[in-house]
C-alpha cells in the first residue's frame, strides 16, 4: 500500500548539486521517521540523513554541513539538498520511511535514484 518513489538524480560534477525527493503515497506524518540512504558500488547501504515527523534531523558526518533534509512543500515529500558534491557522494540514493504503531515496525524502501558526481 505504501510506496516511496525517488526523483531528482543525475550527473553533477564536482562541486555541484542536486536535489532529491522523495514522494510518499502518505502523508509523511504517518511515519515516525523519514530519511536518505545511499549505497555505492562495493559497500554497504549507509545513511544519509534522516527527519522525524517532529522535524528533529540528524546526519552522518560525512555530509553534515553539505547536505540538508527537509519537508518538502507538499505534505507527501521529502527533499534532500546536496551541496558541495564530491565525487565519493556518487552511489544509489535510497528514501526510507519508518512507521511505528502498537502492531509492531514497519520500514519501507524505494527503488532508489543514481546520483553520480564526476571529478
Amino acid at each position: 500500500q505504501v510506496q516511496l518513489v525517488e526523483s531528482g538524480g543525475g550527473l553533477v560534477q564536482a562541486g555541484g548539486s542536486l536535489r532529491l525527493s522523495c514522494a510518499a503515497s502518505a502523508s509523511i506524518f504517518s511515519f515516525n521517521t523519514m530519511g536518505w540512504y545511499r549505497q555505492a558500488p562495493g559497500n554497504q547501504r549507509e545513511l544519509v540523513a534522516t527527519i522525524t515527523s517532529g522535524g528533529s534531523t540528524n546526519y552522518a558526518d560525512s555530509v553534515k554541513d553539505r547536505f540538508t533534509i527537509s519537508r518538502g512543500n507538499a505534505k507527501n515529500t521529502v527533499d534532500l539538498q546536496m551541496n558541495s558534491l564530491k565525487p565519493e557522494d556518487t552511489a544509489v540514493y535510497y528514501c526510507n520511511a519508518v512507521s511505528l504503531t502498537i502492531w509492531g515496525a514497519t520500514e519501507y524502501w524505494g527503488q532508489g535514484t543514481q546520483g553520480t558526481v564526476s571529478s
